[in-house]
C-alpha cells in the first residue's frame, strides 16, 4: 500500500499510519525500533531498500529524511507511506522545502516509535562532524555512518573518531566482523608469539586502516599497511618467531587460511552488501567499545604520521586470549604483550564514491 501526501503535516502522517494498519488488518504495531535514514534523492532508493530488506529481520519504522531546496521562502513537507509490500514495518519518505529542511528534527520527533530505540543512519558520504551532535543523531541510542561512501575516506574516518560518542559506530567497522572473527579462531590455536603484522588492501581502504590499528592494540605488536588492487582488503599476515600465520582473499569470496607447517585451508570469506551491514547493527544498541579503541588509535597515528604514517604511540597492557566469539563484536584478539605502535605505510589519498562492499 502507497499513500501520497502533498504539503502535509505529521498529524496527517500519524492518521493515514494508523488507518493503512487497520486497512491492512493489523492494528498491532509490533515494531521494535524507529531507523532514521538522513539521505538525498540521489541516494534514497538503495539506503530504503537496504532498511526494508534489514526489516525483516527488525520490524520497525523507517523514517527517511530527504532534505529538498532549502533557498526557499516557504516551508513545505510531503510524504509518502509505504506499508505491506516486501516485508513488515513501515516506511516513510519525508521530503522538506524551504525552512523546514533545516529543522528536520522538529517533523521526525511526533513519528517516532514510542518506548523503542531509535537507530540514525547517514548512508551517503554526508555526515556530520560529531554525529552525536546533530539535531537527528541527538535523539538516536545508535549512529551509524560509512566513511568509505566520502570522498576523503581515511579523513572522515579520523573526523568520526575524533567526536566519537557512546553509541556510534561505522560501517568500515562491521565490514570487519567476519576478518576478526577467522583471525581470532585463528589465534585460539597454539601458535609462537606473535612479533609484527601487515594488512594488505586498496590505499585508502578506511577498515584495513581499523583492521590493522584493532590488532596492534590487542596484539601490541607493530602492524602495517601494504598497498594492493583490492578489492577491500586483500590479505592479513602476521609474523612469529618460527613462522607466519596469514589469511589471503584475492577474489573477495574465499579466503586461504595458511600457517607455517600446517596444510591450507579455504575458508568463505564473502564481501556482505549493505542490507547485512545494517541488519547487523541494528542487532546491538549497546556502545561498541572495541570500535572506539580501534578508531581512536588509528586517528592518533594518523594525526602523529602525517600523510606517510610512522608509528604512533607505545601500547600497553595489551589484553590477552582472543576467542572468536569475542572478536567478532571486538573482544580480545591476541597474546602478545609488546609496546609497540601501528605503523602505517600508505599514503592516504582523496577516495573514489562508492561502492556500497568495501572488506
Amino acid at each position: 500500500m502507497n499513500i501520497d501526501l502533498t504539503d502535509t503535516t505529521t498529524r496527517r502522517i500519524q492518521d493515514a499510519l494508523t488507518q493503512a494498519r487497520h486497512l491492512m488488518g493489523g492494528p498491532a504495531i509490533g515494531m521494535v525500533l524507529t531507523l532514521i535514514i538522513v539521505t538525498d534523492e540521489s541516494a534514497q532508493y538503495d539506503a530504503v531498500r537496504a532498511a526494508t530488506e534489514a526489516a525483516r529481520e527488525h520490524p520497525c519504522r523507517v523514517l527517511t529524511v530527504i532534505s529538498r531546496d532549502a533557498r526557499g521562502n516557504s516551508s513545505r513537507l510531503d510524504a509518502e507511506i509505504r506499508m505491506g509490500e516486501t516485508g513488515p514495518g513501515e516506511t516513510v519518505l519525508l521530503r522538506m522545502y524551504g525552512p523546514l529542511a533545516e529543522h528536520a528534527d522538529s517533523v521526525v520527533v511526533p513519528l517516532l516509535m514510542p518506548d523503542t530505540p531509535v537507530v540514525t543512519w547517514w548512508p551517503g558520504g554526508k555526515v556530520p562532524k560529531v554525529p552525536s551532535a546533530d539535531p537527528l543523531g541527538r535523539l538516536a541510542q545508535r549512529r551509524v555512518t560509512d566513511s568509505y561512501a566520502a570522498r576523503d575516506r581515511l579523513g572522515t574516518l579520523a573526523q568520526l573518531a575524533n567526536g566519537y560518542q557512546p553509541g556510534d559506530t561505522d560501517f568500515t567497522w562491521t565490514r570487519l566482523t567476519s576478518w576478526r572473527s577467522l583471525l581470532a579462531a585463528a589465534l585460539d590455536q597454539d601458535h609462537d608469539e606473535i612479533v609484527s603484522g601487515e594488512v594488505a588492501a586498496e590505499p585508502d581502504s578506511p577498515s584495513a586502516e581499523l583492521l590493522a590499528a584493532w590488532l596492534s592494540v590487542r596484539l601490541g605488536v607493530p602492524v602495517g599497511r601494504a598497498v594492493s588492487d583490492g578489492p577491500g582488503i586483500t590479505g592479513v599476515r602476521l609474523a612469529t618467531e618460527s613462522g607466519e600465520l596469514g589469511i589471503s582473499r584475492p577474489d573477495g569470496r574465499v579466503a586461504t587460511l595458511s600457517r607455517t607447517g600446517q596444510p591450507d585451508r579455504q575458508v568463505s570469506l564473502m564481501r556482505r552488501h549493505m542490507p547485512e551491514l545494517l541488519a547487523e547493527e541494528l542487532r546491538r544498541l549497546d556502545p561498541d567499545e572495541v570500535y572506539q579503541e580501534a578508531a581512536v588509535r588509528f586517528a592518533k597515528d594518523l594525526a602523529a604520521g602525517s600523510s606517510q604514517g610512522v608509528a604512533a604511540d607505545p601500547v600497553s597492557d595489551s589484553p590477552s586470549a582472543a576467542t572468536a566469539e569475542g572478536a567478532a563484536r571486538g573482544t580480545s584478539a591476541g597474546t602478545s604483550e609488546g609496546k609497540a605502535s601501528a605503523s602505517r605505510t600508505a599514503k592516504p589519498r582523496a577516495a573514489r564514491k562508492k561502492p556500497a562492499e568495501e572488506s
